[in-house]
């Protein structure tokens, strides 16, 4: 067993060398093609008994099969940089302007590369590991591509386990609960039209500017709730914009974008109603038409006390440092698709007290938790497989 649980030396020093590829050449969401075409040759030497690509846009799945019945047991890294200019300094920094891996993904890919290297020399001994590369978390659509795949159903798994690294937590520290640990959100677009006019004239056409200056605020004001509540809810605006950049034209167009964010889907379609409700109202008022769209769609991830349940076990048994401290988060996360048919769990593995923060410009994953991320995964799929 303890054999099956290791990485030997080469092992990470190839591994952290892919992740410093990946890091070096970073693709954003639903555009991963070259950093899914990597990961595949990387595994080849595992001899997988089936490899999917092209799944749900660029995701990858590996399957390590036993042969034998048993259950099916699924663990998700993300494939996705973020559109932003790295500044961290390090030897291997993005070579990619203005992308970057400013969230870890890399290093969660790496992570389950790891996994694949111990399962090429060693099949758990029931059931079948399906390791799956995803596309397009940060856009929040990456999942839900995975999930309505056609392929997808015939991997049918029983559990699926996922990780995410987190600074401001002790260095492999693990952050870990049941219930929901991150919220649902959505990105809703406004669109106000009404008609320019001279700047001079502004009386002759009809402009929204009186309604953005209502309907900010008024949308800020939604929601409500203490965080640790169920009902739990709030708009954030994140974008405004009105008319052209000229002095001579009243505007005639703007448009306001807001984050809606509760802690659970129920939550969730009252905000929107009561959003749109102030939308038609402060619009209607200055007599504009409008249209509403929404994307960026997260549906709240729940951790299924049973899987949770499966990581501690892990967890204890590895000798890792675990609390339920600072869960649920604000922050959303596409990994609660996966729940919804099966078993699923996620936690948070501590990055440093003192590590720059995700989505900063001088993050970097720290290469030393990569073999202590596996250690948890295949403990959890060797007690689960054997």
């Amino acid at each position: 067993m303890e054999a099956a649980l290791s990485l030997t030396n080469q092992d990470l020093v190839e591994v952290v060398a892919f992740r410093r590829k990946l890091h070096q050449e970073p693709e954003i969401s639903n555009e991963e093609e070259a950093t899914a075409r990597a990961v595949v040759p990387f595994l080849a030497d595992t001899r997988p008994d089936d490899v999917l690509t092209g799944l749900g846009g660029h995701g990858v799945a590996v399957v390590y099969d036993s042969g034998k019945p048993g259950p099916t047991v699924l663990f998700r890294s993300e494939l996705d940089a973020l559109p932003i200019e790295e500044l961290s300094g390090v030897p291997h920094a993005s070579r990619v302007p203005g992308k970057s891996h400013m969230c870890g993904h890399d290093g969660h890919t790496a992570i389950l590369t790891a996994l694949g290297r111990q399962f090429g020399r060693s099949r758990p001994a029931r059931g079948r590991v399906v390791l799956v590369f995803q596309p397009a978390e940060e856009t929040g659509n990456g999942a839900a591509g995975v999930v309505a795949d056609p392929r997808f159903a015939a991997l049918r798994p029983d559990y699926c386990f996922s990780l995410h690294n987190l600074p401001g937590v002790p260095f492999g520290e693990v952050r870990l609960k049941p219930g929901v640990v991150n919220c649902a959100s959505r990105g809703m677009r406004i669109v106000l039209e009404g008609k320019t006019a001279h700047s001079s004239m502004p009386e002759t056409g009809t402009s929204p500017m009186l309604a953005v200056s209502q309907l900010m605020p008024a949308l800020a004001q939604l929601g409500g709730g203490a965080f640790s509540d169920d009902d739990f809810g709030m708009a954030t605006i994140t974008h405004a914009s009105m008319g052209e950049a000229v002095f001579g034209i009243a505007p005639g167009r703007a448009e306001v974008w807001a984050t809606l964010r509760t802690r659970l889907d129920d939550r969730m379609a009252g905000l929107c109603t009561a959003a749109e409700e102030q939308v038609a109202r402060i619009a209607g008022a200055q007599g504009l038409a409008y249209t509403i769209d929404y994307h960026e769609i997260f549906v709240a991830s729940m951790n299924a006390p049973a899987a949770v349940e499966m990581l501690r076990q892990a967890l204890d048994q590895e000798g890792i440092v675990q609390s339920e401290e600072g869960l649920p988060m604000r922050a959303s996360e596409d990994f609660g698709i996966f729940g919804r048919d099966s078993a699923s769990a996620m936690f948070f593995l501590g990055a440093g007290e003192r590590h720059p923060a995700l989505h900063n410009p001088d993050y970097d994953f720290p290469d030393d938790l990569i073999p202590i991320g596996a250690r948890i995964f295949m403990r959890t799929a060797r007690n689960i497989l054997g």
